[in-house]
């Protein structure tokens, strides 16, 4: 379970960041960074990947009332630019930039940083030992997956209120019969494909 005992080697006030929608063949890269009050930690933070998708949204929302939290996203034009890597590593600058109030540190989770304005650590499998980061995981995740539900209803089809835009069997097959939308990543390789049948 993650705790705060990185957060407590380090000078207040501590960000954890991360991110939500690398994979995903259609839709934004949304990162969060995430400064926990002190004393007021909301309970059953964890990495948002073991959370249903109902204790998930609950947290959200009491993150979103406790915490500073901060929020970026790269555009799917901005991922098909460059690519995934720098697109998720813009969001997440634009995640710290969001904070309003700037942290002393931040905590990122894997094994790349993003130019911040502050000094930062990559911690592997930081949404499973980092309370800040597992607080992003779930506010970056809840996020995302709003934004593809709202997606959905303007294009259905896709099924991405369940898959949120990843490759799915569902989705390959919307792609194959409906042919990609605005919304999806021209520069990975299902969609590319899609496009020059």
């Amino acid at each position: 379970m993650p705790d705060l005992s990185l957060e407590a080697s380090l000078p207040s006030p501590v960000a954890g960041l991360d991110e939500a929608g690398r994979g995903p063949w259609a839709g934004p890269v949304v990162a969060a960074a995430v400064i926990l009050p002190a004393g007021r930690v909301p309970d059953g933070i964890d990495d948002s990947k073991r959370l249903s998708r109902e204790r998930r949204a609950e947290l959200y929302e009491r993150i979103r009332a406790s915490a500073t939290v901060g929020i970026g996203k790269a555009s799917v034009g901005e991922i098909d630019a460059s690519n995934i890597l720098q697109a998720t590593m813009l969001a997440m600058r634009r995640a710290v930039e969001a904070l309003g109030t700037p942290p002393s540190h931040a905590l990122v989770d894997g094994n790349c940083l993003p130019v911040l304005a502050c000094p930062a650590r990559a911690v592997g499998g930081g949404d499973s030992r980092s309370l800040s980061i597992a607080a992003a995981s779930i506010v970056a995740k809840e996020t995302r997956d709003r934004i593809m539900r709202r997606l959905a209803r303007i294009h259905p089809g896709y099924g991405w209120e369940r898959n949120a835009g990843y490759g799915t069997r569902e989705h390959a097959r919307a792609l194959y019969t409906l042919g990609p939308t605005p919304h999806h990543r021209r520069s990975f390789r299902p969609v590319r494909e899609s496009v020059s049948r």
